[in-house]
C-alpha cells in the first residue's frame, strides 16, 4: 500500500534532501513545498512586489496576482527535480540570499499558503507522495499516515547552507547567514497563520549528527513500520 509522508521541521535542516532521497527509494511523488513558496517569493521581487531593505510586501498586489503564478516540477537530465515559474527553470534562483530574506514575509500571507495548499492537497489525491514544508502534517495533510519533525541547532544549519551557497560559487557570509535561519525561526513559530509547529502524532527527527545515509535509513525504517501498521 502507498501512504502520505509529510515531513515538517525548521529551515535549512536538509528536509527536501531527505525527502527526495526517500520518494526515491520508495517510488514515490516529491513535492518541494518549500521551494513553492520561494518561487512565489521570487515572482514578487521580480515585479517589484517586495522591498529589498525591509523586506515589506505589497501584499494587495501579491494576492492579485496568484492567479498568475504557475509553480511546477520537472526533472533534468540528471534526474535532478527543477523548479519551474511559469515554465521557466528557476532552481538556481530561489535558492539564492535574496529570496532566502523574504520568503518567510511572503509565506505567512493568508491568501498565499491558500492557494499552495490547494495545489499541494490536489497532488496528494493519489497518495504514494512525500511532501516536506512548515504545515504539512498540521494544514495540508493532517491525515498522513506518517508524520516527521525534522530540527537540528541553528549553527548546524546556518553551516550547512553556507557550504551550499560556497558549492555554488557564491561568497556567503557565515553570521549574515545564521541570523537569517534565527530570523526565520522566530518568523515561522510566531506567526498568525499556519505557525510551524510539530504535530500531535509526528515522529522527532534531530539530524544535527546524523549522515545522509543514516537519516534515509531512519525514514526507510519509520515508513516500514507504518506501512505494517495500516495492512
Amino acid at each position: 500500500m502507498n501512504i502520505i509522508i509529510a515531513i515538517d521541521g525548521h529551515s535549512s535542516c536538509g528536509k527536501s534532501t531527505m525527502a527526495k532521497q526517500l520518494a526515491q527509494h520508495l517510488g514515490y511523488i516529491y513535492v518541494d513545498t518549500g521551494a513553492m513558496y520561494r518561487a512565489v517569493t521570487l515572482y514578487a521581487l521580480q515585479h517589484g512586489m517586495i522591498n529589498a531593505h525591509t523586506h515589506a510586501v505589497d501584499t494587495p498586489r501579491l494576492v492579485q496576482a496568484l492567479n498568475d503564478i504557475h509553480i511546477s516540477f520537472c526533472r533534468d537530465a540528471q534526474q535532478r527535480l527543477r523548479t519551474q515559474l511559469n515554465g521557466r527553470d528557476v532552481e538556481d534562483d530561489i535558492r539564492g540570499m535574496a529570496v532566502a530574506e523574504s520568503v518567510s514575509h511572503v509565506a505567512v500571507i493568508p491568501e498565499v499558503r491558500a492557494a499552495l495548499v490547494r495545489q499541494q492537497q490536489r497532488m496528494g489525491e493519489q497518495k504514494g507522495i512525500v511532501m516536506d514544508g512548515r504545515d504539512i502534517g498540521t494544514v495540508v495533510f493532517p491525515q498522513a499516515e506518517l508524520k516527521v519533525f525534522v530540527t537540528a541547532s541553528a549553527e548546524v544549519r546556518a553551516r550547512r547552507r553556507f557550504d551550499e551557497l560556497k558549492r555554488k560559487g557564491q561568497q556567503p557570509d557565515f553570521d549574515e547567514i545564521l541570523a537569517n535561519v534565527l530570523e526565520r525561526d522566530r518568523i515561522d513559530t510566531t506567526r498568525e497563520v499556519s505557525p510551524l509547529r510539530k504535530a500531535d502524532d509526528a515522529i522527532t527527527l534531530d539530524n544535527s549528527n546524523l549522515t545522509p545515509e543514516q537519516q534515509l535509513q531512519w525514514l526507510i525504517q519509520k515508513v516500514e513500520e507504518r506501512i505494517a501498521d495500516n495492512e
